[in-house]
């Protein structure tokens, strides 16, 4: 066993903050960081003919082997294995952390005859599917997509109809009831759509007031005309987050499934 003292003298913790700022990945950084010095002669000789392979490996690919993509998922998968729903940026992360190991290991089985680092490699699965099926629904933006499930397609589809049926109605009040209006513009206040009404015009444009500016000279009103539009824009916008949830939670269940590899 080596002492406390021989490592301080090796500035042993040193070696391995400096070592670990060349690390890929985090996972890297945190495995460096507190790496164990070799107790046995034995053991330092397996990390040296493992980095002799590393080094043989890396002079003949030129550019260096590429962790692109793969980033700390533990978190994630914990919770997944919890039963919790993952977040569309948490799958993403997963999808591309597959898709950076797959990478390593297609690199690495070019070269047979780096028996150790293709031992290291043996048992490693990467699931494409899962990793095309998370692609599948969810964009690059983290958000679930149409093209998820038929029920969010037709969904998306309904709300696109309505808020621009919404849309309408209202650049007809705007021409309509100009003068009553501070800008002819159609904003949001929360999920109601609405426009900006002088206060002292604010009879001319009957409706519900969701907000009032610094000023109090403008009132952002939803006229009532269009309040039953809005009512079941709010139902069908609550059903799209029922079916992205439902979405996100058959993913997370496959992730969950295949965790311990």
């Amino acid at each position: 066993m080596i002492q406390s003292e021989t490592l301080e003298l090796l500035e042993w913790s040193r070696l391995c903050q400096h070592l670990s700022t060349f690390a890929a990945t985090k996972l890297g950084t945190i495995a460096v960081r507190y790496l164990k010095i070799p107790t046995a002669q034995t053991q330092s000789e397996q990390l040296l003919a493992q980095t002799k392979e590393i080094y043989e490996l890396e002079s003949r690919l030129g550019t260096g082997l590429s962790f692109d993509g793969i980033q700390d998922i533990g978190d994630s998968l914990e919770r997944a294995e919890l039963q919790g729903v993952l977040v569309g940026d948490e799958l993403l992360a997963i999808a591309t952390t597959l898709a950076g190991t797959r990478n390593v290991r297609r690199v690495i089985d070019k070269h047979p005859d780096l028996t150790i680092l293709n031992d290291l490699i043996t048992d490693l699965r990467t699931y494409p599917e899962l990793e095309q099926e998370i692609h599948r629904c969810i964009d690059e933006r983290g958000q679930v997509t149409d093209r998820a499930s038929q029920k969010l397609g037709e969904i998306r589809t309904s709300l696109r109809q309505l808020r621009s049926q919404i849309t309408q109605k209202l650049q007809n009040i705007l021409q309509v009831k100009a003068n009553a209006v501070q800008e002819q513009i159609i904003t949001q206040r929360g999920d109601r759509f609405v426009i900006p009404v002088k206060a002292p015009q604010k009879d001319a444009i009957p409706g519900i007031v969701h907000d009032t500016s610094t000023s109090g000279a403008t009132l952002y009103v939803e006229p009532n005309s269009i309040v039953p539009l809005g009512n079941q824009l709010r139902q069908i916008i609550r059903r799209e987050q029922t079916e992205e949830e439902a979405i996100r939670r058959t993913l997370t269940e496959q992730v969950a499934a295949v965790k311990p590899d």
